[in-house]
This record gives structure tokens, C-alpha cells and sequence, in this order.
């Protein structure tokens, strides 16, 4: 049997007629036979998904040890091992081991992304089978069945449209359309973008309003849906910018220790005559000092002390890494709807006879004044100083289905996004619609259908509820250019009835659609006391037309501070929306992109070539009427750019672009399931200032990790540097391997596990973004360790020989030459805590309280080290007089007073440290 196609032959589905999409489906308006359903379920398969398997617990754990600096860290605890020192062999496995567990915890639930969005098929539909209704499982649905749509529904597959009536479909899970779009039969060109489809129906979509008959034309994974999926799947996740720097960082830092211990075997070996076994341990014994063995804990330590940070700032971070990420970011590419507007439709602007109304306040709170050439009118005035608009107010409170209630100080909609604004408007003129309701209730209506475009409701004129005798009006509201053909007359700013200026009108509704805003027109007309029912023919004419209303999902005041500050932080911002293009290009002059902008739409990005798109996004800062597959190039095409791209946002349509962007940001409130499970980042509360946050965050990380690089490897360096020397000039070692490994994963670590709390720095918002291929070891930080592990050396070497030559054993000089190099720590940090800041200041000599917690756990451990016998015999201490313990503090201090001196040379000679 010929099986029905995805895509037809003759163009796609929308741009056929309602009559050839039957009959190319292969059906008729009364459905499919049972036997020709069920065989078509044998040929096209379920209507739900493919499942795909997940890697193994097994697979992602040891995927966790696939890192250089691990490696590493395990061959040192293999010669630790051999070496007989159990101890430290287990310190560092422990260390290898606490990374693996927490990522593999962090990783791999972008995957739950595909099974997220099999949960928003619908489970049953509604089918009309050997011509009777019946209800079916919606896995069961089969393309050529004709289904039954109601308000309430979720449409269980993609359908074509071949009756419908007042039909409105929620679709900004695939669309990020703020409001649901009113679907028709006709068909529509065939390049039309997936929001302008309006005779197709999606997979997953919500019916708010009316009923439909429609034909399937798409089940599983043919449906926009299921290829959202095949997407998410086919996107690989890629690595972070902190990654990459740290594996580039470990290969050096692996190169430059194999090297040097080859090199200081083959010297000892060859040169100094030494025995294999002795310059063996020597080479191990630098291996071991040249090791950061903490580096790699206080990362994730640092990254997830980021997390709790933002935690407090909204933003709940579900992958590691990309905490720093964030602070990496070149481009914010941000969803509209609900993230930089507030997904509430506000009436900004109304318009009557002579007079242009400016309404302040934003959302479905009634609060916000009205202003006349910025003139505040009182509201308990508006009746007598400007009829019109009081009567405008009326008619946008009467004339309405919707319901606004306060909750916990929050204003909640039960109805249509645009009635709600209606409300508002109304509560903002001073008339409680509540109880306008029930003085002047509703005693007949024709409803908004999509034929005709307008409501209309039947009231008494005055507040008797409405008695035979009493004089009765039509209140009327619809698309303006239906009402404005109903109107004969229009109401004067003064209350007088003059004639309908219908060209002034139409000029005014072009000027409320250039600037971003849906279009009602309101109008009344009085009818003979004691009419009881409504007819079309009522309306049909002699309208009297009270203004229009300029409706908008207005921005978030905090996101236009946010895109203020990400601007002045060199993060471009540009706005990737499923919306027209004029509505984008006017919400992205209020926030601040700039004025005047022409956004790019679906059609003109389906144009363009690869090579061409990556020249579009250079300076493009709006793109409307974007698909899934849009967002997708958008991003892949600023990413070959060289940028460091951050995606945000909230439905089905989102998921494949926030997985491939560097840092995926789902919306927690407004968001769809598949949203947060692509997402790496979960913003809490929606809201686009929560990112710049987390941008200063993830900036504030990076700095962190910077100085604990600092701080790290001049320690190690200087070690290494000692024993390199010992074997050149053919004394003995001044500190023995173990007793490094204490330092390095005792000391060293307690002192820079308090970098990993340092505070923003004032500055962090005003610096352009880092280039994603900057080095971690800039020249700056190089010099640092070059010029500190001479520091340290000289400290190290220095005190050894002192001791000696002052009659010390060698292992008294040890206990000298460690408790210097942790001296020297100690008053190094204070200098790391402040790169370019000078560190004698009352702040950097008092440091923080953590700061000093560190540094009297790190003198009470060193206490214990030189002193108690049990550490004695571990590590071949001896205990130490006071004058020497007085000489070791003097050398930690000299450190600290020759790297102040450095940085205000530096600061003089205006060379840059970050």
C-alpha cells in the first residue's frame, strides 16, 4: 500500500487547499475506515517519539576520568604507591575521585530534553472512524484521520484545518508568540513562516479558545515537534571556554614536568654519576612538587561556590562549567516574549478624537496614570474633561470576557492576554469593571468569531440592571479596520457626535502598527429602549467610534537596566523571536538596542547561505519570525564567528538552540520541560536582569580561578626550581618529596580554597568580555610565577643553607626550609588576593575573616607538622627554637614587601595585569 508522504509533492501542506489536503491524505471529511487506520499504523509506526537510550551509569563515570590533569594526578599516585606511601597515594585518589563524582552528578541530563517533549503529546484524541466519533489513544493516530478539536485539547499531531470556527491555538512553545493566534481555513503561501501558518495545527499546541475539524498530516517524529527532537538530538554538546583553557593547561603543565624530570634523571644519571634508584625518586620527587595536585578540587570548589551565588540571584546553574561560561559570554542571544517583556499585554497608548492618551504601568496591575502631552489628567475628572475616553474606558470593562484577581499582591489573568490589558486600562480610568458588571450586567452578545472580528455586547444605558423600559447600547470592539466600516459618526474629545474622519483613522492605526502595537478599535451605538436580543444587523452600521487602543507586551524595566549594563560590560544583546518583525524592531528600540532597527526575518534568513549568515550576525541585532532551525544556524553561525554565545529561552522551539549555544539559559516559570532540560542554566524568575547577574557571577569566578592559578604554581615552581638546583650544584634535596605533598595538599590548598571566596571586584561589569582564545597563563601571569617561584626559591634554598651552615642536621634544615616555603604562602596570599591593587591597606592587611581562618589553620597545622612526634617520624621532622620560627616569618614578609614594590612598578609603568 502507497503510504501516505510527510511532506506532500504538490508544496507544503498550508499552501494547499482544504479539499486537496483531504485528498492527498488519502481521506475524506468523514475519516478513515478502522482496517485503513490500522494499516497505516503498521506503515507509519506509533504517533509518539522514538526512544533513545541514554549512556550507561557505567559509560558517564568513566567518561569523567577523560581529563589530562587527572591523568596525571593518578600516574603521581601510581609512583606514590610504588614509593610506599600509601598515604598520599590515597590523599590524591581522593582527590580524583571527589571530581569524577561531581561530574558525572552535573552531566548528562540534556538528554531528558527528548523525553521532556514526548510529554507534551497529547495522551487521547477525539477521531472520526467508519464515520462515528470516537475517542482513541493518540499513539494510535495515524496521518489521513480526521480529528476533533475543542477548546481546552492539546493537539495530538500536526493537522490541517478544514473547519474551524473562532479558533485560537497557544503556540508560543514553537512560536513565542505572546498571544494565541487565530486560525483560519484558507490556505497561505507556501514560504510562509511556521507562525504564519494559520490553517495548520502543531503537535503539542494548546485550543484556548473555539472548535475545529482538521486532518492529520503528520504523526511521531514527521511532526515539528518530533524534528525539534531529532535536533536536540543531533546537537553535540561542546565544551566550555574554562575546559578548554584547563586542557590546554594541563598539556603544557604535563609537557613542561615530563620534560624537566627526564632531563633532571638524565643529568643526575649521566653527569653527576648518581645511582638509577636514587635519581629516579629525585625526578619523581619533582614531578610530585610540579603537580597543583589541588588545582583541580579548587575549581570545582570555586565553580560551585559560583553556583550558590547565583542560586540567591535566581539563576540555577545544572552544569558546572558553566558558571564560568557566563562570565565568558560575547553575545546574549535573548528570547522576547517573557524574558525581556514582561508576557502581560499592557494598553500603552489610546487614541480618540483630538487627543493622544499616554497610559503609564505595565502588566495587569490597574495602576499607572494616563497623560495627555505628558500632562498627568486626574481620573476623577476624565468624565468631564474627556468623555471620549471615559466612554472608551467603559466599553473596554463591559465588553470584555476576561477576569483580573489580586493574589499575595499579584495580579492574575483568568482570559484573553488582550482583554486583560482592557481591564487594566479601565482600572487605570478609575472604573472598577467588577462592578460595572454586575450594575450593567450582559443581556445579549454576538462573540468574537474570526468571519467577522469584532465582540459586541448589549447593556442598559443607565444602572437598573437592566428593565424593559430602559434605554439600551451596543458596545462594540474588534479589528479596526472591520469596526471602522461599521462607524458612521465618531465621538469629538469635547462628547459631541461628529462625522467619521475614516482617513485620519486608518493613518493613526498604521502609526500604532509601526510601532510594535496590536490595534482595537472601540465604538457604541445607542438602540431603542427595551431591545432584548442582538443581531448582526445592529452593528452592521451607524457606529459611533470612541478611539482606538495601542496594545503591547511592554519590556521589563530591570531588562532595560540589564541591557544598559551589558552594553557597558561589551556583551552584545540581540533578540532572536518568533514574533513579527515590527513588534520585535519596536520592543528592541524601548530596551535600548537601538533605535530604528530593521530586524531580520525567517524568509530572509532561509536566503542566505552560510557565509553570508555569518556576516548577518556581526551587526544584526534583531531576528523575528525565527524557527527552531533558525535559532540553530543563529547561533552555529556566531559561534564560527569566534563568539561565546549565551541562548535564552522558554518553549519546544528553543531546545535545539540552547543546547548547541555555549551557555543554554531556559526560563523556570514560563518555561517548557524540554526548555530546562536543554538549558544548562534555569533562570528562576524569568527575567533577563537575572543573566546580567549571573554574568558578573561567572565573571567573579573567573577571577577567582585566575588568582588560585597565581597562587598555585609560583608554590610549586619554587619547589620544583629547589630540587632542579640541589641536583645541578650536587647537594642534597632541601625539601623531601613527602614533605611537598603535604604542603601542596594540605597548606597550599587551605590558603587557596579562600581565593575561591573572594568578592566581586568593582570593576568586573566595565571590563570588555575576555577573547575566548585567551590563554589562562597570560603574559601577566607568567611573569607572576617566573618572578614568584624565584621568590620562593631564593626563601627555600636560602633558609636550607642558613640552617646548615648554622650547625643544623639536614633534617632540621628541612623542617626550616618547609616552614618557610609555607611562610611565604601565607604572605603571598594577601599580595594574590589583590592583583592590582596595592595590599597595605587596612583591607588587605586585616584581609577577611575567612582569609584569617585560613591562615590560623594553616600556623596550627604547621604547629602539629614541626612538633608532634607522630608527624615526626611520617615525615622526618625536628621541632624548631622561637628565633628561627621569628627568622621564617621575616622571610614571608620580605616576599610580601619586594611584590608590593612589583606592582607599583607596574602600576607606574601602566602595564596590564588582568
Amino acid at each position: 500500500m502507497r503510504s501516505t508522504p510527510d511532506k506532500p509533492p504538490l508544496g507544503p501542506w498550508h499552501a494547499l487547499a482544504a479539499e486537496a489536503a483531504l485528498e492527498l491524505a488519502r481521506t475524506s471529511a468523514g475519516g478513515l475506515t478502522q482496517a485503513e487506520a490500522d494499516a497505516r499504523l503498521q506503515t507509519h509506526g506509533p504517533n509518539r517519539l522514538a526512544d533513545v537510550e541514554p549512556p550507561s551509569l557505567l559509560a558517564r563515570l568513566l567518561r569523567q576520568f577523560n581529563n589530562l590533569l587527572l591523568y596525571v594526578l593518578m600516574v603521581a599516585a601510581l609512583v606514590m604507591a610504588l614509593m610506599g606511601h600509601w598515604i598520599d597515594t590515597v590523599v590524591i585518589m581522593a582527590v580524583v575521585v571527589l571530581n569524577a563524582v561531581i561530574g558525572f552528578v552535573q552531566e548528562g541530563k540534556a538528554e531528558k530534553a527528548l523525553q521532556a517533549i514526548r510529554h507534551l503529546l497529547s495522551p487521547h484524541a477525539v477521531v472520526l472512524r467508519d464515520g462515528h466519533q470516537r475517542e482513541v489513544d493518540a499513539a494510535d493516530l495515524v496521518p489521513g484521520d480526521v480529528v476533533l478539536l475543542a477548546s481546552g485539547d492539546s493537539l495530538p499531531a500536526d493537522v490541517r484545518l478544514l473547519l474551524a470556527r473562532n479558533l485560537r491555538i497557544d503556540e508560543s512553545a514553537l512560536t513565542g508568540e505572546s498571544v494565541p493566534v487565530e486560525k483560519r481555513v484558507e490556505a497561505v503561501v507556501a514560504d510562509a513562516p511556521i507562525g504564519d501558518r494559520l490553517c495548520l495545527g502543531y503537535a503539542g499546541t494548546l485550543v484556548t479558545q473555539g472548535q475545529a475539524r482538521a486532518v492529520v498530516v503528520a504523526t511521531g517524529a514527521s511532526t515539528e515537534i518530533g524534528r525539534i527532537g531529532k535536533m536536540i538530538e543531533s546537537v553535540e554538546a561542546g565544551t566550555t571556554p574554562l575546559l578548554r583553557k584547563m586542557e590546554a593547561f594541563s598539556r603544557t603543565l604535563t609537557l613542561v614536568i615530563l620534560v624537566a624530570a627526564a632531563a633532571l634523571f638524565l643529568f643526575g644519571l649521566l653527569v653527576r654519576g648518581m645511582g638509577a634508584a636514587e635519581v629516579f625518586m629525585t625526578a619523581v620527587g619533582l614531578a610530585v612538587s610540579a603537580i597543583p595536585e589541588g588545582l583541580p578540587a579548587i575549581m570545582t570548589i570555586t565553580l560551585a561556590i559560583g553556583v550558590q551565588r547565583m542560586a540567591t540571584r535566581h539563576a540555577v546553574i545544572r552544569r558546572l562549567p558553566a558558571v564560568e561560561t557566563l562570565g565568558s559570554v560575547t553575545v546574549i542571544c535573548s528570547d522576547k516574549t517573557g524574558t525581556l517583556t514582561r508576557n502581560e499585554m499592557t494598553v500603552q497608548e489610546v487614541v480618540c478624537a483630538g487627543a493622544v492618551m499616554a497610559v503609564e504601568g505595565a502588566g495587569y496591575a490597574p495602576e499607572g496614570a494616563l497623560r495627555i502631552d505628558g500632562e498627568v489628567v486626574a481620573t476623577e475628572a476624565l468624565k468631564v474633561r474627556l468623555p471620549a475616553l471615559h466612554a472608551l474606558a467603559e466599553v473596554a470593562a463591559l465588553c470584555n470576557d476576561a477576569a483580573l484577581h489580586e493574589r499575595a499582591g499579584q495580579w492574575q489573568l483568568a482570559g484573553d492576554p488582550t482583554e486583560g490589558a482592557l481591564l487594566s486600562l479601565a482600572g487605570k480610568a478609575g472604573l472598577n469593571p467588577t462592578e460595572m458588571q454586575v450594575e450593567r450586567p450582559r443581556l445579549d452578545l454576538i462573540p468574537f468569531e474570526s468571519e467577522h472580528r469584532f465582540m459586541a455586547t448589549l447593556h442598559s444605558e443607565g444602572g437598573d440592571g437592566g428593565t424593559r423600559g430602559e434605554a439600551r447600547v451596543v458596545l462594540v470592539k474588534g479589528a479596526p479596520e472591520r469596526v471602522l466600516a461599521m462607524c458612521a459618526n465618531q465621538l469629538g474629545a469635547d462628547g459631541t457626535i461628529e462625522r467619521l474622519d475614516d482617513e485620519h483613522w486608518h493613518a493613526e492605526v498604521e502609526a500604532q502598527a509601526r510601532a510594535g502595537r496590536r490595534v482595537l478599535a472601540l465604538a457604541r451605538r445607542a438602540l431603542p429602549a427595551g431591545t432584548e436580543d442582538l443581531d448582526h444587523a445592529d452593528v452592521a452600521a451607524g457606529l459611533t467610534l470612541l478611539g482606538l487602543v495601542g496594545i503591547i507586551d511592554p519590556p521589563r524595566q530591570e531588562a532595560i537596566e540589564a541591557v544598559a549594563q551589558c552594553c557597558t560590560a561589551g556583551i552584545r544583546v540581540v533578540m532572536i523571536t518568533g514574533d513579527h518583525g515590527v513588534t520585535a524592531s519596536a520592543i528592541a528600540g524601548q530596551l535600548g538596542l537601538g533605535e530604528g532597527l530593521q530586524a531580520i526575518t525567517g524568509p530572509e534568513l532561509e536566503a542566505a547561505n552560510d557565509a553570508q549568515l555569518r556576516e548577518l550576525v556581526r551587526n544584526t541585532r534583531v531576528f523575528a519570525r525565527a524557527s527552531p532551525e533558525h535559532k540553530l544556524r543563529l547561533v552555529r553561525a556566531m559561534q564560527a564567528n569566534g563568539e561565546v554565545v549565551a541562548m535564552t529561552g522558554d518553549g519546544v522551539n528553543d531546545a535545539p538552540a540552547l543546547k548547541q549555544a555555549d551557555v543554554g539559559i531556559a526560563m523556570g516559570r514560563k518555561g517548557t520541560e524540554a526548555a530546562k532540560q536543554a538549558g544548562s542554566i534555569v533562570l528562576g524568575d524569568d527575567n533577563f536582569a537575572s543573566i546580567a547577574h549571573a554574568v558578573e557571577e561567572g565573571r567573579t569566578v573567573y577571577d577567582n580561578l585566575k588568582k588560585t592559578v597565581t597562587f598555585l604554581l609560583p608554590i610549586n615552581g619554587g619547589e620544583s626550581l629547589s630540587l632542579l638546583l640541589a641536583v645541578l650544584i650536587g647537594v642534597a634535596l632541601p625539601i623531601a618529596p613527602a614533605q611537598i605533598l603535604w604542603v601542596n595538599m594540605v597548606s597550599s590548598i587551605a590558603l587557596a580554597l579562600v581565593l575561591a571566596f573572594e568578592p566581586t571586584e568593582a570593576d568586573v561589569m566595565r571590563r570588555p568580555p575576555r577573547r575566548p582564545d585567551e590563554p589562562m597563563l597570560s603574559r601577566f601571569v607568567l611573569w607572576r610565577v617566573g618572578f614568584v617561584s624565584t621568590l620562593f626559591l631564593a626563601g627555600i634554598f636560602g633558609m636550607y643553607e642558613w640552617a646548615l651552615w648554622h650547625g643544623a642536621s639536614v633534617e632540621t634544615a628541612r623542617t626550616v626550609a618547609v616552614n618557610t616555603l609555607v611562610a611565604m604562602e601565607v604572605f603571598y596570599l594577601f599580595s594574590v588576593r589583590y592583583l592590582k591593587a596595592p595590599s597595605f591597606t587596612l583591607q588587605g592587611v586585616k584581609g577577611t575573616p575567612r582569609v584569617l581562618l585560613a591562615v590560623a589553620a594553616v600556623f596550627a597545622l604547621q604547629l602539629v607538622f614541626t612538633y608532634t612526634p607522630f608527624m615526626q617520624g611520617l615525615f622526618a621532622t625536628t621541632a624548631l627554637p622561637l628565633r628561627t620560627g621569628i627568622a621564617i616569618v621575616g622571610v614571608g614578609l620580605t616576599v610580601l614587601v619586594v611584590l608590593e614594590l612589583e606592582k607599583l612598578l607596574l602600576r607606574r609603568l601602566g602595564v596590564v595585569t588582568g
